[in-house]
């Protein structure tokens, strides 16, 4: 069998060898073994590059592109921008949560300070005592039959619609052709 030595992964004449003579292949192996690693040694002397120090140190230097230096400003500049809208805007609304929260709490203490001085409203002035001040103190006495005064209607509720008529002749020609139809 005969290979190309095109591809230079893989040293296919060793395995030309032991594909023609099996027989024999394992006492080549164990005879091959320190010619192998001779020969890696070998064939590695040769392909080290050294290059000279100045051309080292330009590829060592970085090459700043002005483009991409400013973009990367203007973006890092925007970001910082966003995240600092974000910051404020939930700084304020903190702050406004805090606002609601004292103004329900106050809303709650008047609501209470409200219904404990209706309670002593209602329970200082009751019916009674009312009437007991408008009799003793004012004077004043309950109304007989003969203050009261009875108002009869007769006559039942009306209801009449005043309508602004025009003296137009059309207008009179379409309520006449209406008045045909209804």
């Amino acid at each position: 069998m005969a290979y190309t030595h095109q591809n230079a992964a893989y040293d296919l004449d060793l395995f030309d060898e032991e594909l023609n003579d099996t027989a024999t292949a394992p006492k080549r192996r164990a005879d091959e073994e320190p010619q192998r690693k001779t020969r890696k040694k070998k064939n590695t002397r040769g392909k080290v590059v050294t290059l000279p120090q100045e051309e080292l140190d330009k590829i060592r230097r970085r090459k700043h592109n002005p483009l991409k230096l400013i973009l990367g400003g203007v973006s890092a500049a925007i970001v910082t921008f966003v995240i600092g809208v974000i910051i404020v805007g939930q700084v304020q609304l903190t702050e406004l949560n805090q606002e609601i929260i004292t103004a329900e709490h106050t809303l709650a203490n008047t609501e209470s300070i409200y219904i404990q001085n209706q309670m002593k409203v209602e329970s200082t002035l009751s019916n009674a005592e009312i009437e007991k001040y408008a009799t003793e103190v004012l004077g004043m006495t309950k109304a007989s039959n003969a203050q009261k005064e009875f108002v009869a209607l007769e006559s039942g509720d009306k209801a009449e619609v005043s309508a602004h008529q025009d003296s137009n002749i059309f207008t009179q020609f379409f309520e006449s052709l209406s008045n045909l139809w209804s």
